[in-house]
């Protein structure tokens, strides 16, 4: 993606950037390769970022409860080296950038809260393995 430079912009998005783009960013900014960070954004964002996505993040040891849903906006897109979209279905928004992935994730809204932590540990877990991709220069 950036070759030799070791600096970039990961944007994540959602629908509603209230619940799965909130935590990508956030396991991604703590996790990050030196240089990188992350941003997150959503077509229709909420008003606040869900409380149960708050909850499950601080007992992973993350508070995001000062984090606010952003609208997604070509500027943001434009700035991205990589843009990840966590969403799926109909409400996720189409995106252009240098580099699209797709992680199709189910909204964890209105779920359980048991059954929510297990997209949070799945984001989790993709998130590991993009730092990693990140580190080892295989994103194209």
């Amino acid at each position: 993606m950036r070759g030799a430079i070791d600096v970039g912009l990961v944007l994540f998005v959602c629908s509603e950037n209230s619940f799965r783009s909130q935590m990508a960013e956030a396991y991604f900014n703590k996790l990050a390769p030196k240089g990188w960070k992350a941003v997150s954004a959503g077509l229709k964002p909420a008003s606040s970022v869900h409380p149960n996505a708050v909850k499950i993040m601080l007992e992973d040891g993350i508070d995001i409860r000062d984090k606010t849903p952003q609208l997604l906006t070509r500027e943001l897109q434009e700035a991205a080296d990589m843009v990840v979209v966590v969403c799926s279905g109909l409400s996720c928004p189409s995106v252009k950038a240098k580099h699209v992935e797709v992680w199709s994730l189910p909204d964890p809204a209105d779920m359980p809260l048991e059954e929510a932590k297990k997209v949070r540990d799945e984001i989790k877990k993709r998130v590991l393995k993009l730092v990693k991709r990140i580190e080892r220069d295989e994103i194209t």
